[in-house]
């Protein structure tokens, strides 16, 4: 079990723990670039390129899909092979692949080329929160999470100024910067995971399945119920937009107002809102009360059909704030699951399974989100509100039957 360090976590922002700040740094490379590349490149191949904005969709669904099924395997060979060294050749392979989608010519082209990026991208996921697992020790798992998401919403904000400026110049050359500044960025960031410690492989003992966390069944199930949790993001980030411009009188503006109000929000409280899910069972209440929250913003939203634009604009405000908050409060309570959950030693593999469930959620969540949101109106809303509660709520035996279970599954050093 977890033996607790009472060592405050940061200090002025800044992690105390050496390590701790070396994953910061990488992590905020990492997203800043990603940022600018998010801000800029769907507009980019559809007005710049010229393919269709569903050939774009298909091609990113493609890859999408095809990071799916790299994130266990990766994250079990960071396992056995050393996390870091494992860690810092998928993190080259991002930045190398980076920037080679700009030059794609036909929409098969761009699906190839960005499928060899998420496939690199997503193992690297995978191994570093198997890092992260095994670094942020004593307690300071959620938390440390928790201070990532902020840092790294901060840089996707950041980076997205740099993308803005390039969807302001509208020049290739200045979209091309973009996809290079990415790759530079990404580079940066897999020469700093050369910088923390060295992992000791793990030895898988005789007899031992080669991917346990596939027979863990309670495991499985736990991150079953995290995944449909994580269809309130595609809500909040499609589903939102889509409903504002189709079934509401508010300003589309609103869109980029209402997710510049959440990344302010989880930069100055992710970290206060997760603190006290640092257990199984406090991380499955979390769970709970963060689905409450969810469901109530989704209530309030559900409303923004039903007067005029000012009317539109104060509801959709006052939806997205509830809503940040049970995402924070939910987000903590997930991220314990999925740690205390999982043997330290093989945390690479655990973590790569638990980030199936957003994954899969990827590919299936945009068109479930336009139906309810977009096809049912406010019944949908209604309904995505009640899917966010009762899943909460299954959370809770789930997480007692996968605690008083552990052993019986091979898993011995979880910090429960």
């Amino acid at each position: 079990m977890t033996t607790y360090d009472a060592t405050p976590l940061t200090r002025w922002g800044i992690p105390y723990d050496r390590d701790l700040r070396v994953l910061a740094v990488g992590s905020f490379a990492n997203r800043f670039g990603a940022g600018a590349v998010m801000t800029t490149s769907a507009l980019y191949f559809t007005r710049h390129v010229g393919f269709t904005a569903t050939e774009v969709a298909l091609a990113l669904s493609v890859a999408a899909f095809a990071g799916i099924f790299v994130q266990v395997p990766a994250g079990h060979l960071g396992d056995v092979r050393g996390p870091r060294e494992v860690l810092v050749v998928f993190m080259a392979g991002a930045a190398l692949f980076s920037a080679p989608p700009v030059l794609a010519t036909s929409p098969v082209m761009l699906a190839a080329l960005l499928t060899l990026l998420a496939v690199f991208e997503r193992s690297a996921g995978a191994v570093n929160q198997g890092v992260i697992a095994q670094l942020a020790t004593g307690g300071r798992g959620v938390l440390f999470k928790a201070y990532l998401r902020a840092v790294t919403n901060t840089a996707i904000a950041l980076g997205s100024v740099f993308g803005g400026a390039a969807l302001v110049i509208d020049q290739t050359w200045a979209y091309v910067a973009v996809f290079v500044l990415n790759a530079v960025f990404t580079g940066f960031a897999a020469w700093n995971c050369t910088r923390l410690p060295h992992l000791p492989p793990y030895q898988r003992a005789a007899g031992e399945p080669r991917l346990a966390v596939l027979r863990d069944l309670p495991f499985v199930v736990i991150i079953a119920i995290t995944g449909v949790f994580n269809l309130h993001f595609f809500v909040m980030e499609l589903g939102l937009a889509l409903y504002i411009s189709e079934r509401t009188e508010a300003p589309t503006v609103m869109v980029a107002i209402l997710l510049l109000i959440n990344t302010v929000m989880v930069a100055l409280f992710q970290v206060r809102l997760s603190r006290g899910s640092d257990s199984v069972e406090a991380g499955a209440k979390s769970l709970v009360r963060g689905g409450w929250f969810i469901a109530a913003g989704f209530v309030v939203v559900a409303l923004a059909d039903r007067g005029s634009w000012w009317f539109a604009i104060a509801v959709l405000v006052a939806g997205s704030l509830v809503h940040v908050v049970g995402e924070m409060i939910g987000s903590g309570g997930q991220w314990s699951l999925q740690m205390g959950l999982a043997p330290h030693e093989r945390q690479g593999q655990y973590q790569g399974f638990s980030g199936l469930g957003f994954s899969v959620m990827a590919v299936i969540g945009p068109p479930v989100v336009a139906f309810f949101c977009v096809d049912q109106g406010e019944r949908g809303w209604l309904m995505l509100a009640a899917i966010m509660v009762v899943t909460s709520l299954a959370s809770v035996p789930a997480a007692r039957w996968a605690l008083a279970s552990r052993e019986r599954y091979g898993v011995t050093t979880h910090s429960g």
